[in-house]
């Protein structure tokens, strides 16, 4: 699932590329991911346009069109955005393709069609969009504001974080990572915390998410449609040794969602719900 340090990427490279392109060819191919809200032909309007800026909002992707239209990404689980010289053949999951003046295409493609495309009059009318909180990595949530917004939540750690409420862009993935840069056991609850392990997550995820920006910059390259995780500390690294202390990464599976962290580092007990553990 790409999250706030990819779509950071992504919105960077594509902003030295797309912005004032006019878009000369659009193809819809399935209707079920790509939304139009406008109640227009989507190829249609498409055609002729180009976007003046490229734009991110937590998980969403926005591509404001000359027009005072938006395209918004919301890739979910699987989304994807490929750029670069047409493809020979078409691919089955493909849902929307859009040719570009200088030559070029930009894709989205959805192996799982749960990401979905919309083209509105305003980003507010796409859903849980109006609902997100503060950017994760935004200067004016202060470490005072991250208490106090963490003060009105109950539930989980990673939990918390991963609430687009709470603050936007943080998926699965890097969840894991801020917990074990804080050597926090992902499912404590968030009343348990001291003022000092608050600090802790707080510069955690002020760092990991930067840091990682700073990583995907160097990695990415044009290959925009590839997911680069590797270098992650504990998320997907099950049965590996952790990177602080050696000890194996433990996974525990809840509720359809894998989590990874060391027991060594992040000690805890798990409460309630029915999961499926490993290592």
């Amino acid at each position: 699932m790409p999250e706030l340090p990819d779509l950071e990427v992504i919105r960077e490279f594509l902003a030295a590329r797309i912005v004032e392109v006019p878009i000369v060819s659009a193809e819809v191919r399935r209707p079920l991911v790509v939304r139009n809200l406008l109640g227009t032909d989507t190829a249609s309007h498409l055609i002729g346009r180009s976007c003046t800026t490229v734009l991110r909002r937590g998980k969403f992707l926005l591509l404001p069109l000359d027009d005072g239209t938006t395209l918004v990404v919301n890739p979910m689980l699987a989304g994807r955005l490929r750029y670069g010289d047409p493809l020979p053949r078409p691919r089955s999951r493909d849902a929307l393709v859009l040719g570009l003046g200088d030559g070029r295409e930009l894709r989205y493609h959805d192996a799982k069609d749960m990401g979905k495309v919309y083209l509105t009059a305003d980003p507010n009318q796409v859903p849980t969009f109006e609902e997100m909180g503060p950017e994760a990595t935004d200067p004016d949530l202060t470490l005072d504001a991250f208490r106090e917004r963490l003060r009105h939540h109950h539930g989980e750690i990673k939990g918390v974080l991963t609430n687009q409420r709470f603050v936007a862009g943080i998926g699965n993935a890097y969840a894991d990572e801020i917990c074990w840069e804080a050597r926090l056991y992902p499912f404590r609850r968030r009343p348990s915390l001291e003022d000092e392990e608050i600090g802790r997550l707080y510069a955690a995820m002020r760092s990991v998410l930067a840091e990682s920006i700073e990583l995907l910059r160097e990695r990415v390259g044009e290959a925009i449609d590839v997911e680069v995780r590797d270098f992650l500390a504990v998320h997907g690294k099950a049965d590996e040794p952790c990177p602080r202390c050696g000890g194996p990464i433990s996974k525990v599976t809840r509720q359809r969602r894998t989590t990874n962290f060391c027991r060594t580092c992040q000690p805890g007990l798990m409460v309630g719900g029915p999961h499926r553990e490993i290592a």
